[in-house]
């Protein structure tokens, strides 16, 4: 019968040879020294797992640390899910250059539980032990530790350990575990194989539970896999939650590439993030400010990667005891949401330099310098209400309209609660491809001053042009919107903006094309030109020097043949190929009587048929088959009502 389980993970952290491993064997006689070169050494390098037995016959995971500044990678891999702390210090060598460091990653990380354990209490006497608790209290003064009970024990003889076990339970009766967020997510710190049963990995899990044959999805890469089995505690389950030491057993495909690093994520979530807003803090002991493009080490739950560093705050630097806001751009992705925490050490790995809390995952270069972006990550880090939150969330997205579900990730929220809060009729809805999307009014304010300059600068650049290219329009927008969707909202903005969209043209109603002055007088030469052309019309090149508009004019007659076009006095027959609208209704129709009575026609007999060459007898045949006219049978023509 599998035993009852804490929703709380118990982390060691302290400098190397404090008697860490020697204290967890203690509590738990399970030996977390796994590899045969830490048993030779007689230190960790590799993370350690095992769990407690609570004096209610509870069990809660355990993580053990190394402690060796070699293998920091190592500890914040593990340091990551911690919710309650023993933080060892030996009393024969009292606080260490890695006390200090573990000291400051635990506050940088928010662990606020803990206890301060003077091990090897054995090898010290009273005075020794009163010494080393008052560096102890002073370590953690200004930390989120601050004020947590300190205790003296004795791996060796035992003495303080029952004590130490009483104070763990006392601290943990009644410990609510990180706020469920409905978004399963696993980061993995071990992968194995099992023979006989496949891939096992092992990680402290968050947000939500997880059961036997719910499918998941690895990130970064987005392959799904499929739970075959759960373990807690050696012990199998049928779901785990979060707050839970978790090992699964696994079915893969063959392109699944699990490491340390990896999580597995309920299959809904696909977010994978480069660029994240955060609030930066550094560590006391940090020795110099951080500033805009420095490049450090970025650990993420059990996630390590280069980054660079944008800070977003006018000074340009960071430093000193207040966090601001800044920005990590990072060399491969991470999966981040809402609320997770960062260390950042230095680019060579060798000293922790502070760390940071995520307010944005999918952050964005700042348009037009970065106050508007400062302003909504402030009112976003201050927020009290959901509906607060999600607003300044929404205006931080390059997306113009984001689905509910996707906000529920990247706040890292329940989606119930964030469905509640997107009631407030602060937000606007927009329903695109039968999905819900919102933004907030102050980017719908952006996007009609956006469309409306840009559609009325565009009338005045190219008083001839109809209108502008709807895709033209799209890809400039400040906002990122799909073409579909830009086509729903073009419609929406019509009446607000006074706009007509005609196939794939947008202009403003009042627009209209009308030639006057000079290009009234070269409009009427052009046409002119075309209709003493007959069936031989010269290209456009020549068409603008007859005019005098010269070689550098091709624009300018392109522009007023397009009107001219739309007016019906001339006719396109293909790419920079005018006709007059005479001689296309003069050739329409001699092709009309020809075809009356014979099946068909080819190429040279209609050359013939209107006395031009042959390249234009072609482009004249090939646009009748468009205008439905003709269909071509091979190398011939007939009539489309005489085609099938």
């Amino acid at each position: 019968m599998s035993k009852a389980t804490v929703h709380a993970i118990i982390g060691t952290a302290g400098h190397i040879d404090h008697g860490k491993t020697a204290l967890v064997k203690a509590l738990t006689g399970q030996d977390t020294d796994r590899l045969k070169e830490e048993k030779d050494r007689g230190i960790s390098i590799e993370l350690g797992f095992a769990y407690l037995t609570l004096p209610d016959g509870t069990r809660a995971g355990l993580v053990d640390v190394p402690g060796h500044e070699r293998f920091i990678r190592n500890m914040l891999a593990g340091a990551h899910g911690i919710d309650l702390v023993l933080f060892t210090v030996a009393a024969d060598d009292g606080v260490m250059p890695q006390s200090e460091e573990h000291m400051d990653i635990l506050h940088l990380l928010g662990v606020r539980r803990g206890v301060l354990v003077i091990t090897k209490a054995d090898l010290a006497g009273p005075e020794r032990l009163a010494e080393v608790r008052a560096e102890v209290e002073l370590l953690v003064e200004g930390t989120t530790l601050a004020g947590a009970p300190v205790m003296a024990v004795s791996a060796l003889t035992g003495a303080g350990l029952e004590e130490l076990k009483a104070e763990v339970a006392r601290q943990l009766a009644g410990f609510v575990a990180r706020r469920p967020t409905g978004i399963f997510r696993l980061p993995v710190d071990r992968v194995f194989a099992v023979k006989g049963h496949g891939t096992v990995v092992t990680g402290t899990a968050a947000g939500a539970e997880v059961r036997v044959g719910q499918q998941l999805r690895l990130l970064p890469g987005g392959e799904l896999v499929r739970v075959r089995a759960i373990q807690v505690h050696g012990e199998p389950a049928e779901s785990a939650g979060l707050c839970q030491r978790v090992a699964l057993n696994l079915s893969t495909g063959e392109r699944a590439r699990l490491e340390r690093g990896s999580v597995l994520a309920e299959a809904a979530l696909d977010l994978t993030t480069q660029r994240l807003d955060v609030l930066l803090q550094l560590r006391r002991a940090g020795r110099r400010p951080l500033r805009s493009n420095d490049r450090v080490r970025l650990f993420l739950g059990t996630a390590e990667t280069a980054a660079r560093v944008s800070v977003l705050d006018p000074s340009g630097e960071a430093g000193g005891d207040k966090p601001i806001l800044a920005q990590f751009i990072t060399r491969h992705p991470l999966v981040a949401l809402g609320q997770d925490r960062i260390i950042i050490r230095d680019e060579t790995n060798q000293r922790t330099l502070g760390g940071a809390t995520v307010l944005n995952p999918l952050g964005r270069k700042a348009r037009g310098g970065a106050r508007s972006q400062i302003e909504w990550l402030s009112r976003l880090q201050a927020a009290q209400a959901p509906a607060d939150a999600l607003e300044a969330m929404l205006n931080l997205q390059q997306d113009l309209a984001v689905s509910a579900l996707r906000l529920s990730q990247l706040l890292n929220r329940p989606p119930a609660d964030v469905a509640s809060a997107l009631g407030d009729r602060r937000f606007i809805v927009l329903n695109v491809a039968e999905e819900q999307l919102f933004t907030t009014p102050a980017k719908w304010r952006e996007l009609e001053q956006f469309v409306a300059a840009a559609v009325a600068e565009h009338h005045r650049a190219n008083p001839l042009s109809p209108g502008l290219e709807m895709e033209q329009l799209r890809v400039r927008l400040p906002y990122a919107v799909t073409p579909r969707a830009f086509r729903l909202l073009l419609d929406r903005l019509a009446e607000s903006l006074q706009l007509v969209r005609q196939e794939s043209l947008v202009r403003l109603k009042q627009h209209r094309v009308e030639l006057g002055g000079e290009d009234q007088r070269l409009g009427i030469a052009l046409e002119k030109t075309l209709k003493d052309s007959g069936f031989k019309p010269p290209d456009l090149r020549q068409l603008a020097q007859s005019c005098g508009l010269g070689g550098a004019g091709i624009a300018r007659a392109r522009s007023l043949l397009t009107a001219l076009e739309r007016d019906g006095r001339v006719v396109k027959v293909a790419t920079d190929l005018y006709f007059s609208r005479q001689a296309v209704e003069q050739a329409r129709q001699r092709l009309l009587d020809y075809l009356g009575s014979n099946a068909e026609i080819g190429a040279a007999g209609f050359r013939d048929l209107i006395g031009g060459s042959r390249k234009f007898a072609i482009a004249l045949l090939d646009y009748f088959d468009h205008t439905a006219v003709t269909t071509r049978v091979g190398d011939m023509r007939r009539l489309r009502a005489r085609s099938g």
